[in-house]
């Protein structure tokens, strides 16, 4: 990176939904911080977060703030002291939360702040104030950058003049990490027995249409199915562990007729521990985006429910059919596992090609903060 100075101190600030204990939101953030520190030597990262000191214990950055908690003025002397201001990644612009995670980026943009909008995607958003609001704060952007092509639509849709980068993730570059033995031990994947990995989520305002009569049924008979078509143990993995996932995982138990034959992941894990957990497992039927993406990384074959357009992204960029969830009966998602299953290793094979193409395309959102950061120098 020759063109950033190896002598200057840079002070970055990152705002998104941090330090709420989704793992896949902490995957995003874990990447855009070691990708930050491997370009600019000498950087200093301020995470703007909803528990501090969570994110200070496990991102070892230099300042983590609640500054939804500030006022504007208070809020405003903070980000006056950044080069530049990371907004995103994640699904963060939609109806409910659009003005709560804009503020920062209008709080910058007041004060002559370059702003990246780094990887995002959103909706539901619906709502016209809210429209108007994202129109003007990205068309005020230095730059704009989306993770799938749902994500350009929709900004598209609603009036963004700026430029609209397809990029991707940036959780494909996480990495795996080690986890003591002795917890593999405790959750009982030291045995030597088949396993399927299961993730779900709960209902809210990125998932408005979620029944959960509906999917709490469906899961429940596909995993008696799995149980008894491929004798495996069915392990639920919560990337929400400490607030909805696990609830609604034991409430999927609860009306499994095999439900012995099920458990939940029970320790706390960084987001780099779970992909190593993910690797324990012949197959996965996930919900949330970044339990597939977990999966994909480590080349594990899968079966998508797709309630959102992002997870629709990455099975459109991958190439493996997904039926909707809404639509599904018990009898549709059972032959689609079934076919996915009997397929499993050419889908490993090819997800495993298509991995690369989605990791170079997710660096490339760091090489654009790097750009505005030397242009913001000049």
């Amino acid at each position: 990176m020759s063109d950033i100075n190896p002598t200057q101190e840079y002070h970055i600030g990152i705002t998104g939904s941090y330090g709420g204990m989704n793992l896949g939101d902490e995957s995003i953030l874990e990447t855009i911080i070691y990708q930050l520190r491997e370009s600019l030597p000498n950087v200093r990262i301020t995470v703007f977060s909803k528990n501090p000191e969570d994110t200070l214990k496990r991102h070892a950055v230099q300042n983590s703030i609640a500054i939804r908690d500030m006022v504007r003025k208070e809020a405003q002397e903070e980000i006056k002291k950044l080069d530049i201001l990371i907004f995103g990644g994640g699904g963060i612009l939609y109806d409910r939360d659009v003005k709560l995670y804009l503020r920062e980026v209008e709080l910058a943009q007041e004060v002559g702040v370059p702003v990246v909008v780094y990887a995002i995607s959103g909706g539901p958003l619906n709502d016209p104030e809210n429209r108007k609001l994202v129109v003007k704060h990205l068309n005020l952007a230095a730059a704009v950058t989306v993770r799938d092509r749902e994500a350009m639509k929709l900004l598209e849709e609603v009036g963004v003049k700026k430029k609209i980068i397809l990029t991707a993730d940036p959780a494909l570059l996480l990495k795996p990490a080690p986890i003591p033995e002795e917890l593999l031990k405790r959750e009982g994947i030291d045995l030597p027995r088949r396993r399927i990995g299961v993730s779900v989520r709960e209902p809210g305002p990125a998932a408005p249409n979620l029944d959960i009569e509906h999917y709490h049924g469906l899961l429940a008979n596909t995993a008696d199915f799995m149980v008894a078509r491929f004798d495996s143990d069915i392990i639920f993995v919560p990337l929400e562990p400490k607030k909805y996932d696990a609830q609604q995982s034991h409430s999927v138990i609860g009306r499994m007729k095999h439900a012995d034959r099920a458990t939940v992941l029970k320790g706390e894990y960084t987001s780099s521990q779970l992909l190593t957990i993910i690797n324990n497992f012949e197959f996965c039927v996930g919900m949330r985006l970044h339990f597939l993406i977990f999966c994909a990384i480590q080349g594990v074959p899968f079966a998508a429910l797709p309630y959102a357009s992002k997870v629709e992204g990455l099975m459109a960029d991958l190439e493996i059919p997904a039926p909707p969830l809404r639509n599904l009966t018990v009898g549709d998602l059972i032959a689609y596992i079934d076919r996915i299953w009997d397929a499993r290793v050419k889908v490993s094979e090819e997800i495993k090609k298509k991995i690369p193409a989605l990791q170079a395309r997710a660096k490339q959102t760091n090489e654009i903060v790097m750009q505005v950061l030397k242009n913001a120098s000049k």
